[in-house]
């Protein structure tokens, strides 16, 4: 029998990260020898992040986007470990520290580690292509617990990056982040977010593509935590022995091929050919 993979737990006091330590615990597969959080934080069987980036084949990380920002360019300059990046709400200089670190250690980063949302991703990108923007509008849905503090969650932004490009476009060009007040008409080709936050609200996706007369809505709800936890195990599995790069679930799911295949073939049935 091979040997357990190594895992540390980054930000291990959180929610999330006490779910990872409950299933890594769980899964013979793995070894969990390491948990750290903030410097400033203390806790019985911390550590400090050297000290677990010292013992660790791959670092599972749901923490904040400065934080795991950081912790890919140290990783970096280590030579290691992998890293598995469940954080959401990156800004542009801190996708570019991860893109950088990647150069030198592989990277699975995701707005989402379940299997049903990335599915339902690659369903959105095909619709869109088929449902033209003349014709359909796409508004896409998300809600979360009152402790989530990023909107849209970065799942929608996965959902409305998937329609955009199944559109040819840009996300930036077009999406439409909030509407308030006398907004006039809608454009043309416009991707909206509507955010709702309360209670204990895992989390709930929705995609409608609408036009005069119907309306077809594409959607996912998560029942517990404990799917995500699951999907960032896998991708931890994945990882380990990858050259350097930066993947994400499809990846780690071999979704990608698949994907270009069925679109390339929608595209030619939705165009006659």
């Amino acid at each position: 029998m091979s040997q357990p993979i190594r895992i540390a737990i980054a930000g291990s006091l959180g929610r999330m990260g006490q779910q990872m330590a409950e299933v890594v615990e769980a899964d013979s597969r793995l070894e969990l020898v390491a948990r750290f959080h903030r410097s400033d934080a203390s806790g019985a069987g911390l550590v400090s992040r050297d000290e677990a980036l010292a013992v660790a084949d791959v670092v599972i990380d749901f923490t904040t986007p400065a934080a795991s920002a950081d912790l890919a360019r140290r990783c970096a300059e280590r030579g290691g470990p992998a890293l598995v990046i469940g954080s959401t709400g990156f800004d542009a200089a801190e996708l570019a520290v991860i893109a950088n670190a990647s150069k030198a250690v592989p990277i699975v980063r995701s707005g989402s580690f379940s299997l049903g949302l990335n599915m339902l991703i690659g369903l959105v990108e095909r619709a869109a292509r088929a449902l033209g923007p003349e014709d359909w509008d796409i508004e896409i849905f998300e809600a979360h617990h009152r402790h989530k503090v990023d909107a849209p969650s970065g799942t929608a932004l996965m959902l409305g990056q998937a329609g955009a490009k199944g559109r040819g476009v840009e996300l930036d060009t077009v999406a439409k982040r909030a509407r308030d007040g006398i907004t006039g008409a809608r454009p043309a080709g416009e991707i909206g977010f509507a955010v709702m936050r309360g209670g204990g609200i895992v989390g709930d996706h929705g995609v409608s593509f609408c036009a005069d007369g119907e309306t077809v809505t594409l959607s996912h709800s998560a029942g517990d935590r404990g799917m995500f936890a699951r999907g960032a195990i896998a991708a931890a599995l994945w990882v380990m022995g990858r050259s350097p790069g930066e993947y994400d679930m499809r990846d780690v799911l071999g979704l990608g091929k698949d994907e270009q295949l069925a679109s390339s073939a929608l595209e030619r049935t939705a165009t006659g050919e």
